[in-house]
């Protein structure tokens, strides 16, 4: 069996459900955290295209409507579930239910956790020089053995691209974050992947490197818990987010109750369901 037969098993060994039209993985933080290392630490040496992992959440799914905002979130080889509104829909609406939100702020975390330990490398790509620096450096205290191979600020020309390119793929990151907000981090992904072929995992990361830098700061845990994350993160920007929360909410909700259930096939059964 070749690697990309190997690495197309485990993939297709993972079980997903179908929330407002996207196949949803049903793995845990911990399952996630493991996928992701382990998967980009066996692309070493191997070339071709880069693995590409994604997450889902209402806003995301409202976007999704739009089919060529869609076909680029069928195109990832994982969709982990970001918000908690995807897991209450599995769990009414889905054969299987998501056993938690596996939010990319809390996922970094984990992963990172296990790169220190097994010797992955991360590269930043994405916010403003400031905020990235800074997520590098604090991610450097947090994680003192992690290896971090390189980093960009999000800022780049279209003329400026191939030249990224090349300089990632001279980095040899195994994981590679990338922090653009939706969809364009998932377009960068999508036009490059198969010239980033010395990475072993593209992540898209949104607003992890403000996060992480310490310019944003998250909710308090009970409104995590209760998928109130939304009503901070508006409360804190209210003229960038209160029309998209006003529109997205209301739309991701009516997604998630017409198109969710089976996934388009079913990793238990192997074979695609109807």
């Amino acid at each position: 069996m070749s690697h990309a037969e190997a690495v197309a098993r485990v993939l297709a060994a993972v079980d997903r459900v179908r929330i407002g039209g996207l196949d949803v993985a049903v793995l845990t933080r911990a399952d996630t955290a493991e996928l992701t290392v382990s998967l980009a630490m066996a692309q070493r040496g191997q070339g071709g295209s880069c693995l590409f992992f994604t997450t889902v959440n209402g806003q995301v799914i409202s976007e999704c409507a739009d089919l060529n905002v869609r076909d680029l979130y069928r195109q990832a080889d994982i969709i982990s579930p970001d918000g908690m509104s995807t897991v209450w829909a599995s769990k009414l609406l889905c054969p299987k239910a998501l056993p938690e939100r596996v939010a990319t702020t809390d996922a970094f975390h984990d992963a990172a956790l296990l790169a220190q330990e097994r010797g992955a490398s991360f590269y930043f790509l994405g916010a403003t020089e400031e905020m990235n620096a800074k997520a590098v450096e604090r991610a450097q205290q947090l994680y003192p053995g992690l290896r971090i191979a390189g980093r960009r600020n999000g800022y780049i020309k279209p003329n400026e691209e191939d030249a990224v390119v090349e300089e990632i793929n001279a980095a040899e990151p195994d994981i590679l974050w990338i922090g653009m907000g939706v969809p364009r981090q998932q377009r960068f992904v999508v036009r490059h992947r198969a010239r980033l072929d010395k990475v072993g995992l593209v992540k898209t990361c949104g607003g992890l490197f403000d996060f992480l830098s310490g310019k944003n700061t998250r909710a308090p845990e009970w409104m995590q818990r209760n998928g109130l994350e939304w009503v901070y993160r508006m409360a804190l920007e209210p003229r960038r987010l209160f029309w998209r929360y006003l529109v997205s909410n209301p739309h991701s909700i009516w997604l998630m109750a017409t198109q969710s259930g089976a996934a388009e096939t079913d990793a238990s059964e192997g074979k695609a369901s109807a």
